[in-house]
């Protein structure tokens, strides 16, 4: 089981994380969400957790003292804990981050809001991270966002670990396109190699999509994808169709096959005419 533990001043805002797949994740005691308002450690009579910049500026800052206090109220965890703060300067989170994620036994979120917080906050976390390059009024659904992506890595929350392991950006390639019934919708028909029920031709019908696909709309991911032997012929098939993907060869032409070498005969006319000649 994996837990997350979300320090917020907003708790209700995370009730998507209520329904479908993570509701039921809960139910099982595959995944525990837990969160801590800590507003409930402000020490000011009107609970403030919030004041104004030194030096001046706009907006308002969370104070530190209510974020420390309730960091160190957190019982001792089971396993492995790491904290991390929601913050636009933080690194970009992706796939790898989410499955590194999977394998610890706690991650506590830190969601800001109002303008920012004070600056010591930072000693507070393990990482800093964000979803992208764009500002949101809080952390806090940037939090859900990561939860929901480490949640599904966990197994037994699928239901079946290889619909993770097929997903887009699981492997540096996006995935290949799926259809379902009716096999022909108002003229738009499912492809007849779907149809076909020979499995190895739908696997490499598959692959050969996913990678036009990541070619096509995410050319970025390709550095980072591992070409497989068997891809050599898909791959060079895509560059007849798609003459830009030529641009990419030397990350696969290593998988070039060896041309096979033809075994020496002894019934070889030369040599049995040099046998002769001596």
């Amino acid at each position: 089981m994996i837990q997350f533990t979300v320090l917020t001043l907003f708790p209700e805002m995370f009730a998507p994380l209520q329904e479908s797949i993570l509701k039921r994740a809960q139910e099982a005691k595959l995944v525990k969400v837990q969160f801590v308002n800590f507003r409930d450690y402000a020490i000011s009579k009107h609970k403030n957790v919030d004041d104004i910049p030194y030096g001046g500026g706009v907006g308002m800052l969370l104070k530190p003292e209510p974020i420390f206090a309730a960091i160190r109220d957190l019982p001792k965890p089971c396993g492995r804990r790491k904290v991390i703060l929601m913050s636009p300067q933080g690194e970009v989170f992706r796939q790898e981050k989410a499955k590194e994620w999977a394998e610890e036994g706690e991650l506590v979120f830190i969601c800001g809001h109002y303008e920012g917080f004070d600056e010591r906050i930072r000693e507070l976390a393990d990482e800093e991270v964000s979803i992208g390059d764009y500002v949101l009024t809080g952390g806090e659904l940037a939090a859900m966002v990561m939860i929901d992506a480490v949640a599904r890595l966990v197994p037994g929350v699928l239901g079946e670990d290889a619909s993770a392991e097929e997903d887009s950006h699981s492997i540096s390639l996006l995935e290949y396109p799926q259809y379902t019934r009716p096999a022909d919708f108002e003229g738009r028909q499912v492809p007849e190699i779907l149809l076909s029920g020979h499995h190895a031709l739908i696997k490499r019908w598959r692959r050969k999509e996913s990678l036009r696909r990541t070619f096509s709309r995410r050319p970025d991911l390709i550095n980072a994808v591992t070409f497989r032997p068997e891809d050599y012929s898909i791959l060079e098939e895509l560059i007849l169709e798609h003459e830009e993907i030529a641009a990419w060869q030397d990350l696969w032409k290593h998988l070039c096959p060896r041309p096979k070498r033809r075994r020496k005969s002894s019934h070889n006319p030369a040599s049995k005419l040099s046998e002769d000649s001596h």
